[in-house]
């Protein structure tokens, strides 16, 4: 080191840059939904773990290959927040991360049965890998957001003792959550990701016309969460609708941030009814 030159900086932890990677966030999200879910089922303890090990696992391949694949298009646009475009995280160890992540999904799957399995595999974490090699910069872009969240309920229910597909509003529900979940988070990089050639959905309709999309749709899961299952809706639930209508007006009135936040936190408000209703 030069004298006088100040020491550099260290980075971060390998774990914590593997996770950034991954977009651990979002994944430990999705796990954590799945385990929910498993748990209001009529799965055994041992068989919900596996259920939201299997959907974890392939989540994280999803993320690994993501920033992967965008690491010349992350280079280009200086995302500094990207641990493989700093250098905090070799290529190498993602790949591996990657690979041992693909093989536990896969193992994990085949032990919730061939059914789930399928379910998990291929319209869930293969529409998100579906996502990554080339749907996001099309006008398909919402189609695997659509297919994972969509199928997510199914891959419990069909590890059950009775395999069987979600009901048809539970599947509604998840599509709606997810396509909605796409356009938000596509949102704060619409400028970075038209540098660089993706043009998804939000991209071709906008920025306001994907937020007002976004919250219709999350309206709509929240309605379906409520409304579909058999017999009579729950008291608490009228007044997680009566939120989401006072949010829904905040999206359309205020300015700045706020809109944003306000269709997160319908988004989040979509989760508890989905495993509220199991």
């Amino acid at each position: 080191m030069t004298a006088g030159a100040a020491p550099a900086r260290p980075g971060p932890p390998p774990l914590r840059a593997l996770l950034a990677a991954a977009h651990g966030g979002p994944a430990l999200a999705v796990g954590a939904v799945t385990g929910l879910l498993a748990l209001r089922s009529d799965l055994r303890p041992l068989d919900a773990a596996v259920v939201t090990a299997a959907v974890l696992t392939g989540q994280l391949t999803i993320g690994w290959a993501n920033d992967l694949r965008d690491l010349p298009r992350d280079r280009a646009v200086g995302r500094t927040d990207k641990p493989l475009v700093t250098g905090a995280l070799p290529a190498g160890w993602a790949v591996r991360a990657l690979a041992v992540s693909a093989l536990a999904c896969l193992v994990l799957s085949a032990l919730v049965g061939w059914r789930g399995a399928l379910v998990n595999v291929v319209l869930g974490a293969g529409a998100g890998h579906a996502y990554n090699l080339g749907l996001k910069a099309t006008r398909w872009s919402w189609v695997p957001y659509a297919s994972a969240f969509g199928t997510l309920p199914s891959v419990v229910t069909l590890a059950g003792p009775a395999p069987a597909w979600a009901p048809l509003w539970a599947t509604g529900a998840g599509a709606a959550l997810g396509v909605g979940a796409h356009l938000l988070n596509a949102l704060p990089d619409l400028a970075d990701d038209a540098r660089t050639g993706v043009r998804g959905l939000p991209h071709q309709i906008g920025e306001r016309p994907s937020r007002v999309l976004a919250v219709v749709l999350l309206s709509a899961a929240s309605l379906l969460a409520v409304f579909g299952p058999a017999g009579s809706p729950p008291a608490w639930t009228w007044a997680v609708l009566a939120l989401v209508a006072v949010l829904v007006v905040l999206t359309s009135a205020a300015r700045g941030r706020a809109p944003f936040r306000a269709a997160v936190a319908i988004a989040l408000l979509d989760v508890v009814l989905l495993v509220a209703a199991g």
